[in-house]
This record gives structure tokens, C-alpha cells and sequence, in this order.
């Protein structure tokens, strides 16, 4: 049964140190293993070397071991043998060497303090702790005193002392008041690494009868308080006054007013200091300063820089803090402290020391009799740590002689180890800073190999990934390890695999020919053993359709697909993820297989999205950038500066884009005073530009709002800025749009656009309008009106120019001299009619007509132009009145003729001509009478084809329905259509105009014919109507049909040729499965059924049934469906078979008697070509019948 594991694509997962081989051989931590093998003490657990306890519980000093068989324990107390049965407070665990003093029921946890060291001891050895130093927690309260209050001037510095008492370990030192607030601290006040409270320099808010310093115990979690200390600060001010009071004749302390001074450092104290510290400790240097105003403090490193990454300042940059010094860290650092006076300074010279710490430490041997081995020990320090050797705990100088090994320093050297050469060596290093202490064992061992893997291991990787194999062993002597693959398969080998010193097989990348079953073989002096162990490769987990990058406005909904390849054996799932985060728990987010929907976007919606695909072996993701976009917040804060009379500079904080750059600023007005609520249009600035210079004018109440614009749109406005009022002044400009028209004849009428109320520039608006005639030397008359835009002028002459101006005023004043226009007084109708009209005939439908203009003094207003009345009287060729119907043709302008187009030809008719001015129209000129010439006739109003037999057909027709003249002929085109659809040659035929019908004689049996056909004119041919129709079929022919279609070689025929079709047909279908092209149409031409094929007449054999190219549509036979006249008839003969059998069906029916019936339309086309023409294919009844 195979067991499943799964490996991580990370090289890391090679540190899986289960066997460590250079010379020795470690023992794994496998439980069966261990149960089987001797091996001496090893500690697993001790307490920590300082180890302070809570006087109020229990005292517990661990010690754990492990070894086989399992170790006895001892303990030494202050270096010598504690004898644990001989105190009853003491017990040890069971299965442990840890000690537990009760100190419960009234010992003292200060009667057990000292010095332990744990001794774990068996047959092969004995291994010791460190030497564990107990001490008891203290918590001592404060010493009484008396704490006199504190006077202090204003501006003075101040130290309020709090000399916590001494207890283990230090307690945590903060200030706070009687109501357990903390007290504020700043750059001026602040606690010092001691827990003294500076004061650079005092302030009369410092005043308070409650600075209170605390001690927190954290191992007893007791708080201990200080007795309150009183801060009195006094002003000179304050003090002279009550010295006044008391003694009226002194000025002594107003000689002392508060005056600034230089920084002096309040701690550390002088221009120097030393400081020690121990290799990856924190350093805290401080520096704390006094003067007014309350100085800065700045950190340098001479000669070097603050290491960067490790140093932090605290409290308001009055401490540098470095974490994990080093040696490196060691040097002078100066504290500057400086305020506007000056500065002092104060370096602290830094010396990093290091307690022993460890290069190599001792490891583990297991070795064989007869092996080699070192046992290597070092350390380093400042200063230098000295090495000390013991073996089971005695130093190695006074212990045991054992022949295979040899001190040499830091270095145990073991050669040709026997069995008895099994120990506990310790390595000691130690400096005046402290100790390490290290166990590690030499354990002699004859084992065969064991491979502690399990069998039928079962690993699973991505392919293009690292594959690892474990093959954990363990023997003595070290066994060797090799691979193989599959039953039979040789030693692997080569630069595709990697051997790892602890038997692990890595396969750097393992490919999908990779997968199968792999084989461990672990051997040495004692023997050999195997195992196998399975790898299966996947394809990799893909994204093949990633999110894409989108930009959605804010209310819209978007969706980011994720479509996933995956190999078929791992179940994937999707997880989508927001920022690195989990989606946010809204059902706006709507998952799906291979896609996530957001519905009604919001700005908290933007983010990067993250699609990850999760399998058991493998992780991708990809991700997409979502941002929301809307239109700019409004802008805000408008403020208004540079008042002047005529411009004014407003600015504004623009809102925030909504991700969608402003693109430009629209400023908006509101004039209060004449349109309040109603905001124009002022200007716009681009969208980089957050003030502007607005032009104003004078006696507006201005407000100002400004709307910000981006792709998306235009914000909402901001709100409107304050109003600004301009002062009044005189009009600017005058009215436009000034005319002067008259409405009736005897007046003028004077027109203009009023200002607008800002334009106004102030109170009291009017206008003065001015008029005189023109070219007469008459003096200006002017009339001021109010506000209105309209003044009517009475009495004036009929249409004279006058010369007009309206000027604008104020109450302080004019407008500038307006400029003057050129206006009419009132229009009356023209007074002539135009003279000497003339018509010119074109051709049948176009006449042109002349006429002299009238006098432009008759016009007696604006000349618009000429308007022509004409209408048709008769037909010359119907004779007969008709409805007159009169047309209007309008000439603008001073115009002398006209065109007349879409008359009739062959007709009567009149016109005249009126002249137009803005009255209206003058007389008509005298009725003029013209006649069009003949025109070519429209079609025949019909064409009917009757009474087919076997060689005639019979012609209707009716006369055209604009004969356009006199008739003077019709004239007949025909031609056959054979099988094929060719077109045979052509006949024409004459016949009179007075004919309506025609049969036609001698033509073929059971043949198509197309006509073509039209009427005439003396002037030319009109416009032809075509038909087709065919003759019937000759009886015999029918019959020796018939009897062919009964004939039994016939059918079988037919249903030979319908089998071929049939495996034809199926070649067909295969091929075309097959990806081949097959040429249908050329097989369908050539293996036709021939029970829908024409027969030539000539052999009886079947003919090509086929669509041909035309080069002239107009001769095409009509389309099926629209073929033969429902009057046609084909006769039947007594056999039963019809020509229903050879066609469709469709569009064709038989009467009782046989008789084919079609229905056929006429369609007009040009004039048929001689020869042969291809044309539509017909219907195969339609080919039967054109046998020939």
C-alpha cells in the first residue's frame, strides 16, 4: 500500500539533515531506532542559566534527557552533591531529573538560592547542564523620606528624582498623576533611562501637587508608588507683586526678568563618557538637555555613519537606540543639543564586548569499532574564550586514560575507537562575560543497514520541478547508498540526478518520462537492505485566460476571467483575493468558475485582484490592477483676492479625480442683483491651474463656482464663493442686432437687442434712438425710451432708406457713440407687371421663359424675385380638357428668365409672371400660351399570351397610357430558348397602330419563346414590355415518352444509375470525414440523375442540365414561379405517366384534362440581343418541355 507525499518545488526541502556524514554517522530521532540502539545521555531540556523565581510559587528546575537505556540524574548545589532525600520540600518528576521545591506551605523560596548543575548519567556515558543560577524575585517598597516641594521660576530646568528601590529584576519605571494619567511628555519634558523626570526648562502649567513615580515588578506584577512630590512654578510678575504688597520700597527682583539661555546637558553629566555593551544586546545612549527655548538633540557617529536599519531614536531623539550590536558598533558618538543661543555637546565613547559565542559547536559521533573521528570546539568572544574539555562531566585531565583519543586545543582527535570509547564529552568556553556549555557524545556502534523511508513511498511533483527521493539510513559503519530505476534498471548515474550525503535522490528536473519506480539500496561490512519508493510527474497548473487590467466607472459592473489547464488527476480550486487579501464579504462580489463579477462598482472597490489556482502540488496566480473612475469631486475652500474694480482673482482646492485626471476648470458667475439663481458661462482654465484672473464689469453682484471636468464628466459645482459687488459705471457698449423695417407702408419700426443687466454697468437704463431719412439733409430725431427694444416711427414715406443709430444710458451717463445702420420704411405691393414674356420650347418636357424686368421704383420694396404661374390647358393627342392644376416656380433675385422642366409632352399650356417683394406680389403679365412637341410613348399599358397549341400563340395587348403623340406603329421582337437557355435568333415584326391582338403561326412545338414589345411614335420607340410562353408538346412525342418511362430495361436502368449515385454519394461523406476536398459539383455533373435531365431531340438521349452566364440580364428567361400564362395549356395523352414526374412540382399544376398551367408576368427589358444568351436555370418540367 503506497503512502502519499508531496514535495515542495523548494531546494530547501533538502535540509532534512536525518543522517550527517563526514566521518561519523549520527543516530536519527526515529522511535523504533532508538528503542533499539544503546546510546548515551543527551539533554533535551534545561532551564534558562539566570533563572529568577517568584518567591510566591513553586520552584521547578528542569532537567530532561533522553539515551538508551534511559539516564539516571543527579544534582550539585553550589559545586557540591545535593542531597535531594535528605530536604522533603524537594522531589524530582518521574521518568526526570527536573526538581520541584515546594515552597508553598511556608518555605522560602530565598533558602534555595544558589547554584544547580544537573548531572543525566548511563552505562555509556553522563551529560551535565548548564550551571543554573536560582535567585529569588524581589519587590522592596521605598524607603520612607520626606519629599519637600519644588519652587521653581519660570524657565528654570527642574529634575524630579525617583530612586526606585533595588529589585530583581529592575523594575519598569513611568510618572503619573493621582488619577492614574499618564503625564504628558514632549521635548521639553521627558524621563530619563534612570526614571528621573527633565524639565529643559519650566512653565507655569507645570504647577501640580501630583508628580507621582511608579515602579512595576513584572515577575511579582506589583506596582510600587513614590510618594506625591509638589511643583510650584513662579513668575517675576507674580513674585514683585506679593513683595510689593509686603515691602513697598524694593525693586529687587524686577532686576531678574526671564531671560533665554544656551543649551547645558542635564544628563549624561561633562563633556565625555564610556560606555560598555555586550554583542547583540541593545545600545541606549542619552542625552537629555536644558536651556530656553527648549533645545533639539541631533546624533552623529564619528567617523562613521548610525547603521542603518538598526538605529531608531526615542524619546523626542533624546535616546539613540542600535539593536544586535556588534563589534563593528563600537566608537565615539556625539550628542548635539541645540536651541537659537548656541549649542553643547557631549561624546560617549561606545565599547562592544562579546560573551562567548559559538564558531562550532561540538556534534554527535556514532562510529564503528575500529573508526576515526574529531570531536572539534569553537568559540569566539572578546576577549577570547579559553577551551575546556570534560568527559561524563570530569574535567578530561583527571579522567579516565582512554588510548583513542588525543586533546589537541579545541580539537578531540579519536582513532581505531573500540566499544569502551563510548562518552559524553563537554566543551567549555568561557570569558569574563559568561560561558557555553556543549554536550555532544561519542557513541561506538556495529549496526547493518536499516533504511528508514517507508516503503512504497508515494511522491508527487510538477513537472520542470526538482523531484526528491528520500532514502533516510542509518548504520554503522556508514552504509554506501545507490539508485535505481524501475525492476531491472542499472545505478543511476550522470548529470541528471543529484546524491545527497543523507541518501535523498534529487532529480534537479523531472520530466513526465521521469514517473516510476525507484529503488534505494543501502550496504555495508554488516550487510545490505532496499526499498522502493514511486514518482509520479503532473502537468503544471496554468492560467491560459488571465485577468486583464480595467478601468470601470463608478455604478458599472466588471469581470476578470481566470480559465485554468490543469492536469486531469489534481482536483484545482480558484481563489480570488483583494489587495493580498480576502474579497470583502459583499454580494457585489459574485464568483464564478472561471471569472469574478463586481456589481455596482464603488471607489472601495478598487485594488488589485488576484486569481490563484490551487492544486495538492502547485499554486499560480495572476493578477489585474482594478481601478474605478467617476467624475471629479467638486471642487472647495473658493476664495476671493486682488479686488479691483474690473477683475478679481479667484482660487480653489480642486477635489479629488476619482482616478480620472481633471482635465480642465469651469468658472461660472450668478449675478444677484439682476438674475439671481441663474449662472453663466465666465471662462474655463486647464486642469493643472487652481487660480484665475476674471475679468468683471461694473454693477454686478458677482458669485463664483467652479466645476471640475475629466474624461467621465463634469463634477457637481462647488458651492459659491462669497459675493463681491462692482461699482456702477456708464454702458460699456450699445444694443446689437439694430434694424430698421417697416411694418406697414406708412412706418418704421426700429429693433434692437437690449443689454443684458450686467451690461447695464448701473441703475437707470435707457436708450435714445436716433433716425433721418437718407441722402436728404435732414437733421437727426432722437427719442430716449426705457428699457424696451422696439420703437415705432409713423408717418414716413413708402420704402426710403433711413439712417438709424441707438445709443445706451445710465444714470452716470452714455455709451460710447454707437454706429449707425441703414434701415427701410415700410413695403407696399409692386405696382407692374414684367413685359415681353417669352417661352422657348427645349424639347418635349424643358421650356425656357424670357421676360423684361420692371422698374425698380415700381417694386416699391425689396426685390425677392420673379414667380412664374403656369398650367397644362390639354393633350394634343386626347383632345379633351382636364382639371387645371396650376404649378408655381419661384426666381430669386433680379432675375431675366427661368427653366420650366417635367411638362407634358404633346400637350397645351399658359403661364404668366408676377414680380415679389417682401409685400407681396405685384400684377400678372398677360397669359402666354405654348405647346409642347410629341415624345416617345411609355410602355404598353399591358401583354397578355393566350391559346397556346402545338406551332402558334396568340398576343393581347393594350395602348400605352402616355402615348406622348400621334401612334404611328407597334412593333414585335421574338426569339426561342433552347434546353440550354440559349437564346435563338431574333424575329421582328411591324403591325399597325390600330391593332390589339396578333397570333402567331408556324413556331416549334413545346418551345419557349421570350417577346419583347413596344409602340412608336414619329419621334422614336418607347419603352418595351416583355413575356414568355410556350407551345405545347406534340402528342406523339408524349406517348413514345410514356412508353419508354413503363419500359422495365428502363426503370432497372434508372435504378442502376440511382445505386452509383448512392455509393457515389457515400465516397462523398468519407472523404469529406477524412479532411479530402471532393469536387461535388463536377461529380454531380457528371453522374446527373437522368430522370431530371432534358433530352435532345435529335438521339433521345439525356443533356446537361445547368445554370449559363448572361452578359445581358434583360433577356434572362423569367425566374421560376413566375413562367407560363395561366391560360396556357400542354394536352395530356392516354398514358398515365406526366410531366409532373420530370419537375419540382412547384410551380406548374395539370387541369382534369391534362393541361399545364403557369403563371407568368411581364418584365421590362432592353432591347434583346441576336444569338445565343445563357439565363437563369429553368425548372426541370420547364426542361422536358424544350426538347427539340
Amino acid at each position: 500500500m503506497m503512502t502519499k507525499k508531496t514535495i515542495s518545488a523548494s531546494r530547501a526541502f533538502l535540509i532534512l539533515f536525518l543522517c550527517y556524514m563526514i566521518t561519523a554517522l549520527e543516530v536519527p530521532l526515529d522511535s523504533i531506532l532508538l528503542k533499539e540502539l544503546s546510546q548515551p545521555p543527551t539533554i533535551t531540556q534545561q532551564s534558562p542559566k539566570d533563572y529568577i523565581v517568584d518567591p510566591r510559587e513553586n520552584i521547578v528546575i528542569q532537567c530532561e534527557a533522553k539515551g538508551k537505556p534511559p539516564p539516571s540524574f543527579s544534582w550539585t548545589r553550589n559545586g557540591t552533591h545535593f542531597d535531594i532525600d535528605k530536604d522533603a520540600r524537594v522531589t524530582v518528576k518521574p521518568n526526570s531529573g527536573t526538581l520541584v521545591i515546594n515552597i508553598m506551605n511556608g518555605g522560602k523560596a530565598e533558602a534555595y538560592e544558589g547554584v544547580y548543575q544537573c548531572t543525566a548519567r548511563n552505562e555509556r556515558g553522563a551529560a551535565i547542564s548548564n550551571n543554573i543560577v536560582i535567585r529569588s524575585s524581589r519587590s522592596p517598597l521605598w524607603t520612607k523620606e520626606k519629599v519637600e516641594p519644588k519652587l521653581v521660576r519660570e524657565g528654570d530646568p527642574l529634575v524630579l528624582h525617583c530612586s526606585p528601590p533595588v529589585g530583581l529584576p529592575p523594575p519598569i519605571i513611568f510618572w503619573m498623576d493621582n488619577s492614574f494619567q499618564r503625564l504628558p511628555q514632549n521635548e521639553r519634558v521627558s524621563q530619563g533611562l534612570n526614571g528621573d523626570l527633565y524639565f529643559s526648562n519650566v512653565k507655569p502649567e507645570d504647577t501640580r501637587e501630583d508628580y507621582i513615580c511608579y515602579a512595576r515588578f513584572n515577575h511579582t506584577q506589583t506596582i510600587q508608588q513614590k510618594q506625591p512630590i509638589s511643583v510650584k512654578v513662579f513668575s517675576m510678575d507674580s513674585l514683585n507683586e506679593t513683595i510689593s504688597a509686603n515691602l513697598s520700597d524694593t525693586d529687587f527682583y524686577g532686576a531678574k526678568p526671564l531671560t533665554e539661555r544656551r543649551p547645558t546637558l542635564l544628563t549624561p553629566m561633562g563633556s565625555t563618557s564610556n560606555k560598555v555593551e555586550l554583542r547583540g544586546n541593545v545600545l541606549l545612549l542619552e542625552c537629555i538637555a536644558e536651556g530656553l527655548p527648549t533645545p533639539v538633540i541631533r546624533w552623529i557617529k564619528e567617523g562613521g555613519e548610525l547603521p542603518v536599519n538598526r538605529t531608531f531614536f526615542e524619546n523626542f531623539k533624546k535616546t539613540l537606540k542600535i539593536i544586535e550590536v556588534s563589534e563593528a558598533d563600537s566608537g565615539k558618538y556625539k550628542c548635539v543639543a541645540r536651541n537659537p543661543l548656541g549649542s553643547t555637546h557631549h561624546t560617549i565613547t561606545v565599547t562592544v564586548k562579546a560573551a562567548p559565542y559559538w564558531i562550532t559547536a561540538p556534534r554527535n559521533l556514532v562510529l564503528s569499532p575500529g573508526e576515526d573521528g574529531t570531536l572539534i570546539c569553537r568559540a569566539n568572544g572578546n576577549p577570547k574564550p579559553n577551551i575546556s574539555w570534560l568527559t561524563n562531566g570530569v574535567p578530561i585531565a583527571i579522567a579516565p586514560e582512554d588510548p583513542s583519543r588525543k586533546v589537541d586545543g579545541d580539537t578531540i582527535i579519536f582513532s581505531d575507537v573500540q566499544e569502551r570509547s563510548s562518552a559524553v564529552y563537554q566543551c567549555n568556553a568561557s570569558n569574563e562575560y559568561g560561558y557555553l556549555l556543549a554536550n555532544a557524545f561519542v557513541n561506538v556502534l556495529a549496526e547493518p543497514p536499516r533504511i528508514l523511508t517507508p516503503a512504497n513511498k508515494l511522491y508527487q511533483v510538477i513537472a520542470n520541478n526538482p523531484a526528491l527521493l528520500d532514502c533516510a539510513f542509518f548504520g554503522s559503519p556508514v552504509p554506501e547508498i545507490e539508485w535505481f530505476k524501475g525492476v531491472k534498471g542499472s545505478i543511476l548515474r550522470g548529470d541528471l540526478y543529484v546524491f545527497h550525503d543523507n541518501g535523498t535522490l534529487e532529480i534537479p528536473v523531472a520530466q513526465k518520462d521521469s514517473t516510476g519506480t525507484y529503488t534505494c539500496v543501502a550496504r555495508n561490512k554488516l550487510g545490505k537492505v532496499q526499498n522502493e519508493v514511486h514518482l509520479e510527474v503532473k502537468d503544471p497548473t496554468m492560467i491560459i485566460k488571465q485577468p486583464e487590467y480595467k478601468i470601470i466607472q463608478r455604478g458599472g459592473q466588471v469581470s476578470f476571467e481566470c480559465t485554468i489547464k490543469h492536469d486531469p488527476t489534481l482536483i484545482p480550486t480558484i481563489t480570488w483575493v483583494k489587495d493580498n487579501g480576502e474579497l470583502p464579504d459583499d454580494e457585489r462580489f459574485i464568483i464564478h468558475k472561471d471569472s469574478l463579477a463586481i456589481m455596482n462598482v464603488t471607489d472601495k472597490d478598487d485594488g488589485t485582484y488576484t486569481c490563484v489556482a490551487n492544486t495538492t502540488l502547485d499554486s499560480v496566480s495572476a493578477s489585474a490592477v482594478f481601478t474605478v473612475v467617476d467624475r471629479p469631486n467638486p471642487p472647495f475652500d473658493l476664495e476671493l483676492t486682488d479686488q479691483l474694480e474690473r477683475s478679481i482673482q479667484l482660487s480653489w482646492i480642486p477635489g479629488y479625480d476619482n482616478n480620472s485626471p481633471i482635465t480642465n476648470f469651469v468658472i461660472e458667475y450668478e449675478d444677484g442683483m439682476h438674475e439671481p439663481g441663474v449662472w453663466h458661462y465666465q471662462t474655463e482654465v486647464r486642469g493643472t491651474q487652481t487660480t484665475v484672473q476674471l475679468k468683471l464689469s461694473p454693477y454686478v453682484n458677482y458669485s463664483f463656482r467652479v466645476i471640475a471636468v475629466n474624461e467621465i464628466g463634469r463634477s457637481q459645482p462647488s458651492e459659491a464663493s462669497e459675493q463681491y459687488l462692482t461699482k456702477a459705471a456708464k454702458p460699456d457698449e450699445n444694443p446689437s442686432g439694430v434694424q430698421g423695417i417697416g411694418s406697414e407702408p406708412d412706418n418704421l419700426v426700429i429693433i434692437w437687442e437690449p443689454l443684458k443687466g450686467f451690461q447695464s454697468n448701473g441703475p437707470g437704463l435707457q436708450y435714445k434712438v436716433s433716425w433721418r431719412q437718407k441722402d436728404v439733409g435732414d437733421e437727426w430725431t432722437s427719442v430716449i425710451v426705457a428699457n424696451v427694444s422696439k420703437y415705432i416711427v409713423s408717418g414716413t414715406p413708402i420704402f426710403v432708406p433711413y439712417e438709424i443709430k441707438v445709443q445706451a444710458l445710465n444714470d452716470l451717463g452714455y455709451a460710447p457713440e454707437p454706429a449707425e445702420v441703414i434701415g427701410h420704411s415700410g413695403e407696399d405691393l409692386p405696382m407692374v407687371a414684367p413685359g415681353s414674356v417669352q417661352v422657348h420650347i427645349v424639347n418635349s418636357t424643358l421650356a425656357k421663359v424670357h421676360w423684361d424686368p420692371v422698374p425698380l421704383k415700381t417694386v416699391r420694396g425689396h426685390l425677392q424675385g420673379y414667380r412664374i404661374y403656369y398650367w397644362k390647358v390639354q393633350s394634343l393627342s386626347k383632345r379633351r380638357r382636364r382639371h387645371v392644376e396650376k404649378k408655381i416656380l419661384t426666381f430669386s433675385g433680379n432675375k431675366t428668365h427661368g427653366m420650366l422642366p417635367g411638362l407634358e409632352p404633346y400637350s397645351s399650356y399658359k403661364l404668366n409672371v408676377r414680380v415679389v417683394n417682401g409685400k407681396g406680389e405685384g400684377p400678372a403679365s398677360p397669359d402666354k400660351l405654348f405647346k409642347t412637341p410629341e415624345g416617345v410613348p411609355s410602355s404598353p399599358s399591358f401583354l397578355k399570351i393566350t391559346n397556346p397549341t402545338l406551332d402558334s400563340l396568340t398576343l393581347e395587348w393594350g395602348p400605352p397610357t402616355h402615348p406622348n403623340g400621334v401612334l404611328i406603329a407597334y412593333t414585335l421582337k421574338f426569339q426561342p430558348i433552347n434546353s440550354t437557355h440559349e437564346l435563338g435568333p431574333l424575329v421582328e415584326i411591324r403591325i399597325p397602330a390600330n391593332e390589339t391582338s396578333l397570333i402567331l403561326s408556324n413556331l416549334n412545338y413545346s418551345t419557349r419563346y421570350k417577346f419583347y414589345f413596344y409602340a412608336q411614335t414619329s419621334v422614336g420607340a418607347g419603352s418595351q414590355t416583355t413575356e414568355e410562353a410556350v407551345t405545347i408538346m406534340d402528342e406523339a412525342m408524349a406517348s413514345r415518352q410514356v412508353d419508354i418511362a413503363t419500359q422495365g430495361w428502363f426503370i432497372g436502368l434508372m435504378c442502376a444509375v440511382a445505386l452509383l449515385i448512392l455509393i457515389l454519394l457515400i465516397v462523398c461523406f468519407i472523404r469529406r470525414n477524412k479532411g479530402g476536398k471532393y469536387p461535388v459539383k463536377e461529380k454531380e455533373d457528371a453522374h446527373a440523375d437522368p430522370e431530371i435531365q432534358p433530352m435532345k431531340e435529335d438521339d433521345g438521349t439525356f443533356g446537361e442540365y445547368g445554370s449559363l452566364e448572361s452578359d445581358a440580364e434583360d433577356h434572362k428567361p423569367l425566374k421560376k414561379g413566375s413562367r407560363t400564362p395561366s391560360d396556357r395549356t400542354v394536352k395530356k395523352e392516354d398514358s398515365d405517366d406526366s410531366l409532373v414526374d420530370y419537375g419540382e412540382g412547384v410551380n406548374g399544376q395539370f387541369n382534369e384534362d391534362g393541361s399545364f398551367i403557369g403563371q407568368y408576368s411581364g418584365k421590362k427589358e432592353k432591347e434583346p440581343a441576336e444569338g445565343n444568351e445563357s439565363s437563369e436555370a429553368p425548372s426541370p418540367v420547364n426542361a422536358m418541355n424544350s426538347f427539340v
